[in-house]
């Protein structure tokens, strides 16, 4: 190991090898590639979650529970392999994992692109979490280590400004394909794409790996993804029952906590961990991961009704759709590079406080928002919640990844990934099952006094508004002119806005927790850089010694 000294004064010794170093920017913009693709995928299905949801031939008939299981098996199988992954990368090679999970993600793609009914979707959806699962833990623990450490808040800040730029470019993208293409076209694209970045990565990207890696952990991981599957199955199972208090859904999420127990355990008792449990015992790591997940918790809840607010009650295409994301989306892009400026001049603590105000401001600004409301409103809440985000992840990011040693990047960026994705599904789950019972209570009434409508489909036509417009259409009420077709529809569309909300009051209660959890446990200004958190097993050695 080199001498850690130096000449007072003068600048840290490079620890980044010349050759890498010279070329960092350009295998930055090759990480953002395949990054992109991952994200935007995301966004693009949130844009065609619509045309999916419209019966065939046109889309796929998908309920409003097979949509968040659209959703929900990718983030699902992709928060419960990333422990693997993350390990995987740092044990036998971070681009040889990278390469891999491109392959298996642009394979998920083409499969889940001529999915022929939902079942098929959600199985290619959680295939595509599989190939996830080995991207995003590779890209940013690769960005660990080919910037030195003062440098990498900027890289970082533009690695998070990506995600940004993905917001903006999916629902585009997926406006214009589904204006020309088939709904599986979304997914098609990404081909391409990671043809294009394969060839890139294999020609740009160093490889790096943990000079000392521990052993696996495959119980670690079946537990958590049996604990994750459990705890979120059970509540979206109670978001369609419209009952919470259901002896199957209380014993499904008592289940899912219980495995998730065990699992904590497991990791505190075990000399292989998936995870060290013991980096929680900081203070500002542990309010750095609670930030990431509380923020995507409420960002994803907010963007899965928005887009039915959009297409359904205010009647957009799907492009203009993706266009009305933009100020979201372009906020992001222009002030997460940014955000180390910010962070500099006022600290952790007091600019993730004030940006988690301001994301739980925009959230409660959604009440504002009704059937006749001006376009311009939601946009201004897109932009400045995009704003507050942009100051929330890429300190909070930068905080989880310095705080541990560079030779466990890989298991640190699996743990700022982990966190992100659980948070957005339950966020999908929690706040999706609340939006879709607040629905039903709303409309079951009206509904269950419509003549010659079996009660089968009472109920279905009670779980979604586009169920209730597509029930309105095959009683033939789709001329929104005649006194039924307004009726149904006026109704349909004033009881979605009284569910959207709630579920917005909802989000900005998680992001006050998050601000909470920001102003109490951050860094201040004047506190010193997180320092390399050292090892379970290295601390376990020098206490025997």
């Amino acid at each position: 190991m080199a001498s850690s000294s130096s000449t007072p004064g003068a600048p840290p010794a490079r620890q980044i090898p010349e050759p890498v170093h010279r070329r960092r920017w350009a295998i930055l913009s090759t990480l953002m590639l395949s990054l992109l693709i991952v994200v935007l995928d995301n966004s693009i299905l949130n844009v065609a979650m619509k045309t999916i949801a419209t019966p065939a031939p046109l889309g796929l008939g998908a309920t409003q529970s097979e949509l968040e299981w659209a959703i929900n098996s990718y983030t699902l199988v992709f928060a419960g392999l990333l422990f693997t992954a993350g390990l995987l990368g740092d044990r036998v090679g971070r681009k040889k994992t990278l390469l891999f999970g491109l392959a298996v993600f642009g394979a998920g793609s083409v499969l889940a692109g001529v999915s022929g009914s939902p079942a098929e979707l959600i199985t290619f959806r959680a295939l595509m979490g599989l190939g996830g699962a080995f991207v995003m833990p590779s890209t940013l623990a690769i960005l660990m280590n080919v910037f030195e450490r003062e440098e990498q808040p900027r890289a970082i800040g533009i690695w998070a400004g990506g995600v940004g730029l993905a917001i903006a470019v999916g629902p585009i993208a997926g406006g214009l394909l589904l204006a020309h293409f088939w709904w599986g076209s979304v997914f098609m694209i990404n081909a391409p794409v990671v043809v294009v970045s394969l060839i890139a990565m294999v020609i740009l990207v160093p490889d790096s790996k943990d000079p000392g890696p521990g052993r696996l952990d495959p119980l670690g991981v079946l537990l958590s993804v049996v604990g994750l599957v459990l705890l979120v199955y059970g509540i979206i199972k109670g978001g369609q029952l419209a009952d919470f208090t259901d002896p199957q859904v209380v014993g499904t999420i008592a289940g899912g906590l219980a495995v998730l127990v065990v699992f904590v355990l497991h990791q505190k008792h075990s000399d292989h961990p998936s995870i060290d449990i013991s980096y929680f015992r900081s203070p500002a790591f542990s309010a750095a991961i609670a930030a990431i997940a509380l923020v995507f918790f409420a960002l994803m809840g907010v963007a899965f009704f928005t887009v039915f607010y959009i297409q359904s009650v205010r009647g957009y295409t799907p492009l203009q759709a993706g266009m009305l994301f933009l100020p979201l989306a372009a906020a992001q892009t222009i002030f997460a590079p940014r955000a180390r400026l910010a962070v500099d001049q006022y600290g952790a603590r007091a600019v993730c406080t004030f940006s988690m105000f301001v994301v739980a401001t925009t959230m409660s600004g959604m009440l504002l928002l009704d059937t006749d409301t001006p376009i311009w409103v939601l946009e201004a809440l897109f932009f400045l919640q995009g704003a507050g985000m942009a100051h929330i992840m890429p300190p909070a990011t930068v905080a989880v990844m310095q705080a541990l040693p560079r030779e466990k990047a890989g298991s640190g960026s699996a743990l700022n990934n982990v966190f992100r994705q659980v948070g957005g599904t339950l966020g999908v789950a929690v706040l999706g099952s609340l939006l879709s019972t607040s629905y039903r209570d709303r409309m079951q009434d009206i509904l269950d006094r419509l003549p010659g409508v079996p009660p089968a489909a009472r109920h279905a036509a009670g779980e979604s508004i586009e169920a209730t417009h597509g029930l309105a259409e095959r009683m033939g009420f789709a001329d929104r002119m005649g006194p039924a077709g307004r009726s149904l529809t006026a109704v349909a569309d004033e009881a979605f806005i009284h569910a959207m909300h709630i579920t917005a009051l909802g989000s900005a209660a998680v992001a006050l927790l998050g601000l909470v959890v920001a102003a109490a446990f951050l860094p201040g200004k004047t506190a010193s850089a997180p320092q390399p958190a050292e090892p379970q097993e290295e601390r376990k050695a020098g206490a025997e010694r």
